[in-house]
């Protein structure tokens, strides 16, 4: 499996859209500005269904920026060799997504006063979604079974390195003005909630009409239907299927697909790895 992945730093990233030198340059020469708005995510929890939010939210509700322009376009992602491209020449306010642990994130950002909107998502999904999203994909070598992904990433050896230090290096900042924690399942289950939260921490203002226009175009199912957002445009650089990439969207799938053995052993990791955080701050658990 290793020799699947660019390795930096310890992480596994794939050669196909992230170089080192890109990497070396984020972390130590590019430049955070202040007006900058970064969705931060590990990969596979939500963060194009924020990046939908968040553009609808820019627009009031107006799907036409989000119908005609590709959401790498919209929010590129910084670590990748067309996203920095984009992002780096940018004039102006730049609204930019990044999976990059911590650790590796450009420096100027924790000088910075550039806000960050972080989603965490249950990690027993993350797991399920990754599978079967990677195994569609010509990223990296398909795992032969769900088993072996399973092992793999309880190791963290997975494209973007382990989940629970990704988490906990970024919740290092959760007490930081400039920096939102949210989480996918309270996404779904109040999606209206979410939007109002985000529009406070961005200081914008929506009226009930708007309001309704972000919550029906950022729906699971209109993201879907919209090739800017369901990545069929880019679908002979990602796969060599005629498959939509998108699959479910849910919560809690990790139950159809998890043995209880698994599950006892994924939740003895959680523990021990997440330890030292407050009771209550998963909503999953």
């Amino acid at each position: 499996m290793m020799s699947e992945y660019t390795w930096f730093e310890g992480i596994a990233f794939s050669d196909k859209v992230v170089q080192k030198e890109i990497l070396e340059d984020i972390r130590n020469k590019f430049v955070v500005k202040e007006e900058d708005l970064i969705m931060l995510t590990y990969p596979k929890s939500g963060r194009n269904a924020m990046a939908l939010i968040v553009c609808l939210i820019q627009t009031k509700g107006d799907p036409k920026w989000i119908q005609s322009v590709p959401i790498w376009d919209r929010s590129p992602w910084l670590e990748t060799d067309y996203g920095y491209t984009l992002i780096f020449n940018k004039e102006g306010p730049r609204l930019f997504s990044s999976h990059l642990p911590i650790q590796l994130f450009s420096k100027s950002l924790f000088s910075s006063k550039a806000k960050m909107i972080y989603v965490i998502r249950n990690p027993r999904d993350v797991l399920v979604s990754a599978y079967f999203f990677w195994g569609k994909t010509n990223f990296v070598k398909t795992p032969e079974s769900l088993e072996t992904y399973f092992e793999w990433f309880l190791k963290g050896n997975v494209l973007f390195g382990s989940w629970f230090e990704h988490v906990r290096g970024w919740l290092s900042m959760r007490e930081c003005d400039n920096f939102l924690v949210l989480y996918y399942e309270d996404m779904k289950k109040d999606t209206k909630g979410t939007i109002k939260k985000i529009c406070d921490f961005l200081g914008k203002k929506l009226g009930p009409d708007e309001l309704e226009m972000v919550l029906k175009y950022s729906s699971f199912q209109a993201m879907k239907e919209n090739n800017m957002s369901n990545f069929s445009l880019a679908k002979n650089d990602f796969s060599t299927n005629d498959i939509n990439l998108m699959r479910k969207g849910t919560t809690g799938d990790w139950k159809n697909h998890f043995t209880v053995a698994q599950a006892e052993v994924f939740d003895k990791v959680f523990q021990e790895k997440m330890a030292g955080f407050p009771p209550g701050m998963f909503p999953w658990e």
